[in-house]
């Protein structure tokens, strides 16, 4: 008997212990699809709620899934934070079941000014890629910390308001450091060569020229055909590209072809363009992505 009572207490030590070790985080739960959109609302909301970030260091932003236990926790979330204007082609089913069972959402596309693509096979549609903007940027900082505050019970709104308020700054100072690099640039020379067509806000912002793409739409879903190809050599032959940009979120096979095969003499430059990086790995967060990305192009492109 008194072995049995010795176990039964050892248990009930060894339960109350596991009951004592990390603690389920009893925050409100903010849900953010992308991770850059998670790298600026993880900063606004600091330590005020949980972010749950969807997307992984290097995944593609329009074709990555989710586990059947994260669909589930977005619809328990306070506030589920989207890019969207139709660019997580894999996750779609997932936001609109969020949003039929009454979840508060923001849709980032929804508080910007969005711009059309260009010639291509997207020609028309609504250009998700708005991040290449840090000035449209600034404008979902804002609606961030709006909707936290509307939405998220327990949060402190000032707290929240001097968040942003800090990262706007932050935004502003690397608007003002973009805008310094590529002026440097010979307007002949701003011209962007791509995977896919990524590039249409940075080059309004900063007055460039997207000459083209490997794939001539807005999604690395699609294709390019072998008459896609011969345009776009003739483009680039006729523009004077020297260098055209591989993206780290998909393999740059085709762009590498594209320079091998078809009789141009260009380079090929990764950019950190539609996914966040591991840390240390030039691209772990949103600002840290942008200089970089600056810094490439405007080499890549500088005489």
């Amino acid at each position: 008997m008194r072995k049995t009572i010795a176990i039964a207490a050892v248990a009930v030590a060894l339960a109350s212990l596991a009951g004592c070790g990390a603690p389920a985080d009893d925050r409100p739960l903010v849900v953010v699809t992308t991770n850059i959109l998670g790298d600026v609302v993880s900063t606004v909301v600091g330590d005020q709620a949980e972010v749950m970030v969807l997307m992984k260091p290097n995944a593609d932003p329009h074709s990555f899934e989710i586990s059947a236990k994260d669909g589930a926790r977005i619809l328990g979330a306070d506030l589920l934070v989207s890019n969207g204007l139709g660019l997580e082609e894999g996750l779609q089913k997932h936001l609109d079941a969020a949003e039929a069972e009454g979840v508060a959402t923001l849709s980032a596309g929804d508080v910007i000014d969005a711009l059309e693509y260009g010639p291509g096979d997207s020609e028309g549609t609504v250009d998700p890629h708005f991040w290449t903007d840090p000035a449209r940027v600034v404008d979902v900082t804002d609606a961030v910390a709006d909707a936290v505050e509307q939405h998220v019970e327990g949060v402190e709104p000032r707290v929240i308001r001097s968040n942003a308020d800090g990262y706007i700054a932050e935004l502003r100072t690397l608007d003002g450091e973009m805008t310094a690099a590529f002026e440097a640039i010979p307007a002949a020379q701003r011209n962007l060569v791509t995977n896919h067509h990524v590039f249409g806000y940075l080059a309004d912002r900063f007055g460039f020229t997207v000459v083209g793409a490997v794939i001539p739409g807005g999604s690395t879903l699609a294709a390019p055909s072998a008459s896609d190809l011969r345009d776009l050599v003739g483009a680039i032959e006729d523009a004077g590209v020297a260098t055209i940009f591989a993206e780290s979120s998909q393999p740059d096979r085709l762009v590498q072809v594209l320079a091998d095969e078809a009789g141009i003499d260009v380079a090929v430059v990764e950019l950190f363009t539609e996914s966040l990086s591991d840390r240390g790995e030039g691209a772990d967060t949103y600002l840290t992505m942008m200089r970089t990305n600056t810094e490439r192009i405007a080499t890549g492109l500088s005489p």
